[in-house]
């Protein structure tokens, strides 16, 4: 079935690169009006671009997701043009560094936090009054498989990311009363500059390619979807849901 999402409104994070482009592409191309937040100017545009050509609409937001002020006031100009918010991917990221967690810099390890976990809350809190005047509101944050293998000498990503699940599902819990669906998306390895920089030997060609894994997160954006408090993992070319225990 096609996803219609024609008339919604969606903020995709991160949009000017990796997956956050694709996503936001996507969104586009199925009727959403996307709202593409990332630093990268460039990227943003060249975003604009490809949206503009395939019929699509959006609005770019140069913004640092450090700035949090800046994040408070990206919630309160959609309430200002739109009124509601009908979609969010909180997917920008940092890696920060592979490294044995006692020679981690401090400026390191707080910029993992702040872009992780810090912007992600005070973008749901942004946010989340406008998702809750959605008549179908879809949340869906990007995490990856690094918070629970608790891999060697990942230890400030992955502790970002355990972060932000645990985030999602208290937000769930809050709001399974209401038509909101919030859910926690793991793409798995992905062929993008992270990744790259996380494993630099990797032969980038064996990985499946950003624009693919987009096409897996955006149904979680459907007004169909039921599910919410769970983590999608990407497995067999499919997204496995499952729920982590109380």
């Amino acid at each position: 079935m096609t996803l219609d999402l024609t008339g919604r409104v969606a903020v995709v994070t991160g949009a000017s690169r990796g997956i956050g482009y694709f996503v936001a592409r996507e969104l586009a191309a199925a009727g959403a009006h996307v709202i593409a937040v990332a630093r990268t100017v460039g990227g943003l545009e060249e975003l604009d671009d490809q949206i503009k050509v395939a019929g699509g609409q959006a609005t770019l937001v140069p913004l640092d997701l450090a700035d949090m002020a800046g994040i408070d006031r990206l919630g309160g100009a959609i309430h200002e043009r739109w009124g509601k918010l009908d979609i969010l991917v909180a997917n920008a990221g940092v890696l920060g560094v592979i490294s044995p967690i006692g020679h981690v810099e401090a400026k390191t390890f707080e910029k993992v936090m702040t872009i992780n976990v810090t912007s992600t809350w005070r973008l749901i809190r942004s946010v989340d009054p406008l998702l809750r005047l959605s008549d179908a509101g879809r949340a869906i944050i990007l995490s990856s498989n690094a918070a629970h293998s608790a891999r060697a000498f990942w230890a400030p990503y992955a502790a970002s990311k355990a972060a932000v699940e645990t985030m999602m599902r208290s937000w769930a819990h809050e709001t399974q009363s209401l038509p909101l669906r919030v859910n926690a998306a793991d793409p798995g390895a992905t062929r993008t500059a992270m990744r790259a920089q996380a494993v630099p030997g990797e032969d980038p060609e064996t990985l499946p390619h950003p624009s693919e894994i987009a096409k897996r997160i955006v149904p979680l954006a459907s007004p169909e979807l039921k599910e919410t408090g769970l983590i999608f993992q990407a497995k067999h070319n499919r997204f496995v849901a499952y729920r982590q225990p109380e």
